[in-house]
């Protein structure tokens, strides 16, 4: 196991992602297919969208094509391990501090040829916090090349003003990919073998492609957060109906490492919040659809 070197940290100050190559262990990546693989064979029965599954268009039981496994953490407890783990930690505490928080999880398993693109974004938008210490990691559980896909960064985007990410005056969770602040011609892809990661920013801009592989494109993302930030105004719209015992019991048992804080860290920085919302809101694929995203990758 190795924590993060210094350049990795002064790299991602300054562009806003890294990627770390052979970052999971080999058994624990071997495990983490195993389930993935298995959740996916069991989408079969699957005729609609769920709590668990995300479905790709063209899905059915001879042909399994989801893009999504929601909350796997939920799922199985395999996916929940490896985010308590030391070899996960060691490469997040130094960016985060010692009191994480995790937001949120997913699998993507974007299909083959023709698994739905992820328009440009930037998670703030769908979740804004007290301050801006949050990251997401993901996980390559696949080979990830040019074709496959994979995730797209623009570099010192997490630096620069948090673009609109409305249509028509609704939440669309994408930016319009002709607005020039977006700088999409400086886009740098994140590929690499499985068992590599990548760490970007709550701030960064990223999006993805649709596969034009052979093979489904599986990455598992972890959403995280320092202890004191707190979520605001749209963001807590999850927490709606719960008791503050309930709340509070919600955030400790989503505590990765540390203790949760009671204090929240109050810092300036720019926040447009997630509304009004578009019809579905379910997952940022039923979002972006729902609310009329414009596109910028090509589907066909």
């Amino acid at each position: 196991m190795s924590t993060l070197t210094s350049q990795q940290k002064s790299d991602y100050e300054r562009d806003g992602f890294i990627l770390v190559e052979d970052a999971v262990p080999p058994n624990v990546l071997s495990h983490l297919q195993s389930v993935t693989r298995d959740l996916v064979e069991q989408s079969r029965s699957v005729t609609q969208n769920n709590d668990v599954y995300d479905l790709d268009k063209g899905h059915s039981k001879d042909n399994p094509r989801i893009n999504r496994i929601k909350t796997p953490h939920n799922v199985h407890a395999a996916y929940k391990e490896y985010l308590r783990s030391d070899a996960l930690l060691e490469l997040v505490q130094p960016l985060l501090g010692e009191h994480i928080r995790m937001n949120n999880s997913k699998l993507n398993t974007k299909a083959a040829q023709g698994g739905a693109p992820v328009e440009w974004h930037q998670d703030w938008s769908f979740y804004p916090h007290t301050n801006d210490d949050l990251l997401a990691i993901g996980i390559m559980l696949s080979d990830i090349g040019e074709e496959d896909g994979p995730l797209q960064m623009i570099p010192g985007s997490h630096k620069e003003p948090i673009l609109s990410h409305f249509n028509d005056g609704v939440f669309c969770g994408a930016i319009n990919p002709n607005d020039p602040a977006a700088r999409l011609k400086d886009a740098v892809s994140i590929t690499g073998k499985a068992g590599s990661l990548s760490i970007h920013h709550v701030r960064t801009t990223h999006g993805s492609a649709p596969n034009l592989g052979n093979n489904p494109r599986l990455l598992l993302l972890y959403e995280l957060a320092a202890a004191d930030a707190w979520p605001i105004g749209g963001a807590l719209s999850v927490f709606v109906g719960m008791s503050q015992q309930e709340l509070w019991d919600y955030f400790n048992d989503n505590m990765v490492c540390g203790v949760q804080s009671v204090t929240p860290r109050l810092r300036d920085v720019p926040v447009l919040m997630p509304l009004p919302p578009p019809k579905d809101a379910s997952s940022i694929f039923q979002t972006q659809s729902s609310g009329g995203a414009k596109s910028a990758f090509a589907t066909s």
